[in-house]
């Protein structure tokens, strides 16, 4: 029978941790290291990767600042994003959370926003937050994506959120004044040719980043789900409508439902919003979970910012 591998002897474990000391903490190449313990390279990195794998080295993010480093960098591989912030913030005050998320989302803008690009805004809570935590941004054009949808907690509409993004930037801004439901599909028709909505809506292809919330089709989870009577809103759960963002109603897996709410909606729709290179969901709330998923599955955002148990759920679910 084959003999067991013995564990490693005391000069080995030696020689293995003064070469991975040399190789992690003094920043020596894997050939110089070669070169001083007369080694060959190969034997370098095996000691290295033995190093590692038995635990004698433990390679770790330490960061102690409000960014999760590892929750973001693990669900940003998971969900395959082009950016991911996960933060550590208490998560029992929601307005607190947004404000902290707010500011994320405003840091995370501010460093990836280029001069030539369009900027396109929804409404949300967190989007008004991240506007109070912006305090540059490059000069750049900046379009309201979706009509006013008021809540009775809330005073600001997505024009404010526009025009003091792009007083912010310098830009020229793009916004109109319009609900963002109306009653019937005939009277959005006739809105949607009105001159200052036009000429928003034709910007919609120019539009290079965008950021939006994010909703699960719940009561209490979307605000475009809150703004339909309960009836409307069954009968959309029905049809498969299980998130929405932007007025864009998705299926379980991201696929974008038709359903005459569609039609009465002043906003962009999914196949423009899926047009957009970079679409930045700013999202809170492990029961919205789902709805992020579907959203990433279905290619409508590319990129997150969330808080760490959202994080830990969606990884959970796999």
């Amino acid at each position: 029978m084959p003999r067991e591998k013995s564990a490693a002897g005391p000069a080995a474990l030696v020689l293995t941790a003064t070469v991975a000391r040399r190789y992690y903490f003094d920043g020596a190449s894997k050939s110089d290291i070669a070169a001083e313990f007369d080694l060959s390279r190969f034997k370098v990195a095996r000691l290295l990767d033995e190093a590692r794998a038995s635990g004698l080295v433990r390679i770790e993010l330490d960061y102690r600042g409000e960014i999760n480093l590892d929750l973001s960098a693990r669900l940003s591989t998971a969900l395959d994003l082009r950016h991911c912030v996960v933060i550590a913030s208490p998560e029992d005050d929601h307005a607190l959370l947004r404000s902290n998320l707010g500011r994320a989302g405003a840091g995370l803008l501010a460093e990836i926003l280029k001069a030539d690009d369009v900027l396109g805004l929804a409404w949300a809570r967190t989007l008004m937050e991240m506007r109070r935590a912006l305090t540059r941004l490059v000069p750049c054009a900046v379009v309201q994506m979706t009509g006013a949808l008021s809540r009775p907690d809330v005073d600001e509409s997505s024009i404010e959120l526009v025009r003091d993004v792009a007083r912010i930037s310098g830009g020229p801004a793009s916004f109109f004044y319009a609900p963002m439901i109306l009653p019937d599909a005939a009277t959005a028709r006739a809105l949607r040719t009105q001159p200052e909505i036009a000429r928003a809506i034709s910007r919609f292809p120019d539009i290079t980043t965008a950021v939006v919330g994010l909703g699960a089709w719940q009561q209490g989870q979307s605000t475009v789900a809150d703004a339909v009577p309960e009836r409307e809103r069954h009968q959309l759960h029905e049809l498969g409508v299980r998130a929405e963002t932007s007025g864009i109603l998705l299926d379980a897996d991201g696929k974008s439902v038709t359903a005459p709410l569609t039609e009465r909606i002043i906003g962009i729709d999914a196949e423009q919003l899926r047009a957009v290179p970079e679409v930045i969901a700013i999202v809170y709330g492990t029961s919205k979970a789902d709805a992020v998923r579907a959203a990433v599955r279905g290619g409508i955002v590319t990129s997150l910012v969330t808080h760490t148990s959202m994080a830990t759920e969606l990884l959970e679910r796999g």
